[in-house]
């Protein structure tokens, strides 16, 4: 009988690119494990080894102190063109949450808002009623009521992930100029 044998495959994990996206809000030096960890709902060893995955995958690179930044031009890349294979959307029923998508800032004033339910994310704190349209990773609704440029990121993700073409269309260049 053949052994079994494990595949060292890398595979980015969703949580991965909230830390990602997270980092590129960063124009000075970039937080500690545990700081990243205590802002986005993760342990630091949870960031830590999100950071070694990005690196591997050359979205990050990592200096001679082992302080990791983000390599802006790779994650626009995977972002426009990749991360929304990699990160399909999920849909739910009817629940409060939080915007996201063509009705959260900073779509929200670029497209005339349906007759529908919004899209959100399931959230005992929501304040609207809406799709569920579940999140990244189960801390983004949490992440997204503390930082809102951290908020804007995500939603404009989740239009390029799960909106028309047309709300694409909208997010792509915003999402572009957030990441320059």
């Amino acid at each position: 009988m053949a052994q079994v044998r494990s595949n060292p495959q890398l595979i980015l994990k969703p949580q991965d690119l909230v830390v990602l996206l997270r980092l590129c809000l960063e124009r000075g030096p970039s937080p500690t494990y545990a700081a990243l960890g205590t802002e986005l709902g993760l342990t630091a060893s949870e960031v830590h080894a999100g950071l070694e995955r990005a690196t591997q995958a050359q979205l990050a690179r990592k200096d001679a102190a082992g302080k990791a930044t983000v390599v802006r031009e790779a994650l626009r890349l995977f972002l426009v063109h990749g991360a929304r294979y990699s990160f399909p959307v999920t849909r739910g029923g009817m629940t409060r949450g939080v915007l996201t998508g063509y009705a959260a800032p900073p779509l929200r004033d670029r497209i005339v808002q349906p007759d529908e339910p919004p899209p959100v994310w399931p959230h005992k704190n929501g304040s609207v009623r809406g799709e569920a349209l579940y999140p990244l990773y189960p801390t983004v609704p949490d992440i997204a009521l503390r930082n809102p440029a951290l908020y804007e990121l995500l939603t404009l993700f989740d239009a390029v992930r799960g909106g028309s073409p047309r709300e694409r269309a909208l997010a792509l260049p915003l999402l572009e100029e957030r990441l320059a």
